[in-house]
């Protein structure tokens, strides 16, 4: 088994699509702040999807594979948007699929500090208060 390079300089992978063609990635940017970044299998293109993202890093596909879901906080609440896409491409405007009227911390002790499921019916986070509390929110 040969170990070979997929791409250079592409940032952090975050997700792989339902049909294994793609890959998510994220990278912090001096201009941006965070751009988000779209891998082709088949041609080793990376390329930027989503520029400029005020969010943590966790980055998924949802489970269906038509959108892509990322969590924002700010002034008090946490909103995990939805960017629609088919086939490498974003085919639609973003929306906000899950408003939360809370913020919590985006990473905790060198790592994320909450998960979300492709299919947004649960969301777990930490609050860390000298130690950490984990909390489920599960949408019936």
């Amino acid at each position: 088994m040969a170990l070979e390079a997929l791409v250079a300089d592409c940032g952090q992978l975050m997700d792989v699509s339902p049909d294994g063609r793609y890959l998510l990635s994220y990278k912090f940017s001096s201009t941006n702040g965070q751009d988000f970044y779209l891998t082709s299998l088949a041609d080793r293109n990376c390329a930027v999807l989503i520029p400029g993202r005020p969010t943590s890093s966790n980055l998924q596909f949802s489970k269906d594979g038509e959108s892509i879901l990322y969590l924002v906080a700010s002034r008090g609440e946490t909103t995990i948007y939805r960017q629609p896409w088919h086939s490498g491409r974003l085919s639609g405007p973003v929306q906000a699929a899950v408003k939360l009227p809370f913020a919590f911390p985006q990473g905790y002790s060198g790592g994320n500090a909450y998960s979300f499921s492709g299919d947004l019916s649960t969301i777990v986070y930490t609050r860390p208060g000298g130690h950490a509390d984990l909390y489920l929110l599960s949408q019936k």
